[in-house]
């Protein structure tokens, strides 16, 4: 009975030693993050044209310009509402194209990047970096690299927010595809299915749901990043609100409608398409 229970102690002290060495490391990791942060903030500030804590107590000047503004000229919102309809229209059909045409392909990355469904197992890796390198590159980078070479325009803002779909949508849609049932793939498989068809057939009805939902989540975010690069002339809603911002006074009213379009639709976006999630998350 002795020997039995002499092991308990050492137990004991093993698990209370890594906890305090977790602990431990937990608390070193900590200080680092802050150091860096800290030492990061200084660096930024003191390259900053004017100074964080110098200009902090202006850091409401603009939206109060811009809300008495649009408080005196209410009047006119009304009609600078429907005037920047259209580049709203644009900016939501740029990101609705880069959406679809981004899932389609990521789709396809993520059937052949997919261990057990990938047709050629040995090239998991090369589609695998692809998917990377397109979701580590910004959308603006890659706008500014189109519009350098196809003028401005809304075709190098889709682009642009296309292939980073790619590279985002490819990753998750991998990474529900690894959940997939097999059995399905191996009976089509057993009759002579070809691999697209046992894709299409066997693993794309199990999946489509999350595919879905990941894909209108998506779609948000393309809307906010069309809006973005609308600024670095890349057409839409952003392109107006820069021009309006790059007037300054006198023009701020238009610059508050831009804002009150962006908001409208980004709560729309995000209530419809959660609703939307969820019935896709409850069958």
């Amino acid at each position: 009975m002795t020997d039995q229970a002499a092991p308990a102690p050492s137990i004991r002290e093993d698990y209370l030693a890594l906890t305090r060495a977790k602990r431990t490391y937990s608390a070193v990791l900590l200080v680092l993050f802050f150091a860096l942060f800290i030492g990061g903030f200084m660096v930024a500030d003191d390259r900053n044209a004017g100074g964080f804590w110098n200009g902090l107590n202006q850091v409401f000047d603009f939206p109060a310009d811009v809300l008495s503004e649009a408080v005196e000229k209410a009047h006119e919102l009304p009609g600078h509402l429907l005037r920047f309809f259209p580049a709203l229209i644009e900016t939501i059909n740029i990101a609705g194209a880069a959406t679809l045409f981004g899932a389609i392909i990521a789709v396809f990355l993520s059937f052949v990047s997919t261990r057990g469904l990938a047709k050629y197992p040995a090239l998991i890796p090369v589609f695998r970096r692809t998917m990377d390198i397109l979701r580590a590159i910004p959308e603006i980078v890659i706008a500014l690299i189109l519009i350098f070479v196809m003028g401005g325009g809304p075709v190098p803002a889709m682009i642009a927010i296309a292939l980073h779909t790619v590279g985002a949508l490819g990753k998750l849609f991998s990474e529900v595809s690894e959940n997939a049932d097999l059995k399905p793939v191996e009976g089509l498989q057993s009759v002579g299915a070809s691999w697209l068809q046992r894709m299409l057939l066997g693993v794309l009805p199990q999946v489509a749901p999350n595919y879905l939902s990941y894909a209108l989540l998506r779609f948000e975010i393309n809307i906010r990043a069309s809006a973005i690069l609308g600024f670095v002339g890349a057409g839409g809603i952003g392109y107006e609100l820069r021009n309006a911002m790059s007037w300054g006074q006198g023009r701020f009213d238009e610059a508050a409608a831009v804002f009150i379009l962006l908001f409208l639709t980004i709560v729309v976006v995000d209530q419809t398409s959660g609703h939307l999630r969820d019935r896709l998350a409850r069958g």
